[in-house]
């Protein structure tokens, strides 16, 4: 039994070595990058139980915890999070990917389940609707506007931006600049996947960047097959052009700036480090210890979607429940921008 224990503690941290080394640098991590965070403290604890912390086996899975903690999906902001309703005159945000849009769900549900919200900016993805699995285009802004009068609309393919606050700039970023001035609804939805809206509040700028990323698998592809890796690493190359491309943009913009929206991607994966870097996550502000965001089957164990923020203060961070509408937790903060 401990021969056992000592072979799959050292099995493991190899394992948390290779992702340390490879997380958002090698195109083929992206598969074991699936897994839960929270796989990165169950597992090692879990070794350290079956050596009964003693010997060899209990070193290398300490080892293990030690260096995999920071990527268990723990929120150590929950902590120190405020408690409390937001001050008056706090911007309320709220960002949701509505799983293909109303296809499959009773339209008059759908948009209470947004009024109800109240919210002065919204920032939604997957305005689309999913056949024959393909994108389809859906025509819903009309409705869209009849839901919320005097909002401010921006849209470029799937990504729609509402915002009580008028609008000084729609701006396309990363590989969608290259668009021309009239694209295709198919041509927006395949680079449109970053869509930036300036805000004027009060007397500041407020640059808003909806964000979806391309997902790396689709769980019906068959891993025994080359046209899987093929398919893996253009999706990686994709997925690689749309964070270079917010990064830069992030870089030249002086304005403060909320970057939320579905990144397909989890805490643990390098791929959103220069976010962590040099931006701040809202999850300072949620109360929950290990938030989730996605579902797999019944099992909340993944954060996929994120708000990040700079020049701002983050009151209160929540992932409302989506009333069965979409397979996405929704994200709700309440925010302030700093003094200019």
């Amino acid at each position: 039994m401990r021969k056992a224990a000592g072979v799959a503690a050292a099995v493991w941290l190899g394992f948390v070595i290779l992702h340390h080394l490879l997380t958002g640098r090698f195109w083929l991590w992206l598969i074991p990058d699936l897994i839960p965070p929270a796989l990165y403290l169950a597992v090692p604890v879990t070794l350290l139980a079956a050596a009964r912390c003693r010997g060899p086996a209990a070193l290398l899975a300490a080892g293990s915890l030690l260096l995999a903690a920071p990527h268990g999906g723990l929120n150590p902001g929950a902590l120190t999070a405020p408690d409390g309703p937001p001050p008056a005159g706090a911007v309320r945000v709220f960002s949701w990917n509505t799983e293909y849009w109303h296809q499959d769900d009773d339209p008059q549900s759908f948009y209470r389940f947004l009024t109800d919200q109240r919210a002065d900016v919204y920032v939604l993805q997957e305005y689309l609707n999913w056949v024959d699995d393909r994108p389809r285009e859906v025509d819903d802004l009309a409705a869209l506007r009849r839901a919320f009068p005097g909002y401010h609309l921006a849209a470029e393919g799937e990504l729609v931006t509402l915002s009580r606050f008028p609008v000084t700039v729609v701006r396309r970023v990363g590989p969608a600049a290259a668009l021309g001035p009239r694209p295709s609804w198919q041509a927006a939805f395949d680079l449109a996947k970053v869509l930036r809206t300036d805000l004027r509040i009060g007397a500041a700028t407020l640059s808003v960047y909806n964000v979806h990323i391309p997902a790396q698998y689709v769980l019906d592809e068959n891993p025994f097959t080359s046209r899987f890796y093929t398919e893996l690493r253009g999706r990686a190359d994709r997925r690689d052009a749309q964070f270079r491309g917010l990064l830069a943009d992030l870089a030249a913009n002086p304005s403060a700036a909320l970057v939320s929206g579905d990144f397909n991607s989890t805490g643990a994966m390098g791929e959103l480090r220069p976010l962590f870097d040099r931006l701040t996550s809202a999850n300072r502000a949620n109360r929950s210890l290990y938030p989730t965001s996605w579902y797999a089957g019944a099992l909340p164990l993944w954060q996929l979607d994120w708000t990040f923020t700079r020049g701002v203060s983050v009151h209160t961070s929540d992932l409302p429940d989506p009333r069965g509408l979409s397979d996405h937790r929704a994200q709700s903060v309440a925010i302030s921008l700093a003094p200019q």
